[in-house]
C-alpha cells in the first residue's frame, strides 16, 4: 500500500542511529540521506521505505509495525532496540488475540513511538 512513510523527530542524529540499529535485523540500512531537515531513508531491498526527519514541531505519536521474516528476527529486533535506548513495550512473544501465529514485540522509541516488528508465520 505504501511507497513510503516520513515523519519528523525531535533529534535526527540519536533517531538516525536508533532506527538502524533497531532495524538492522529485520535487513533495513539506511539507502538515502540527505541534510536533517531532508531526512534519512531506511529500507530492506525492494520495500517501503522509512523516511525521517529533524523538526522543532510536537509530532503525534505512531504504531508503526515492520515486518518480520521470522520470530527470530522478532526477538534480535527487540533485543537491537533495547541496545539502542528503546523502552521495552511487549517483549517477543504470541498474540493470539490479534491471530494464533501472530507473533510480535514492542519497544517506545525516541520520540515515543511505539515500534512493533510482527512475525505472521507459523
Amino acid at each position: 500500500m505504501f511507497d513510503h512513510v516520513k515523519f519528523g523527530v525531535s533529534d535526527f542524529a540519536a533517531s538516525k542511529t536508533f532506527y538502524a540499529k533497531a532495524l538492522a535485523p529485520l535487513g533495513v540500512t539506511i539507502i538515502s540521506e540527505g541534510v536533517p531537515s531532508y531526512g534519512v531513508e531506511l529500507a530492506a531491498t525492494g520495500s517501503t521505505s522509512l523516511c525521517l526527519f529533524q523538526t522543532d514541531e510536537k509530532p503525534a505519536h505512531l504504531h508503526l509495525a515492520f515486518s518480520a521474516e521470522t520470530r527470530e528476527q522478532v526477538d534480535a529486533f527487540h533485543r537491537a532496540a533495547l541496545e539502542a535506548g528503546a523502552k521495552d513495550n511487549g517483549a517477543p512473544g504470541l498474540r493470539p488475540n490479534y491471530h494464533p501465529t501472530y507473533y510480535a514485540a514492542f519497544v517506545i522509541g525516541p520520540d515515543g513511538h511505539n515500534l512493533e516488528a510482527v512475525c505472521h508465520a507459523p
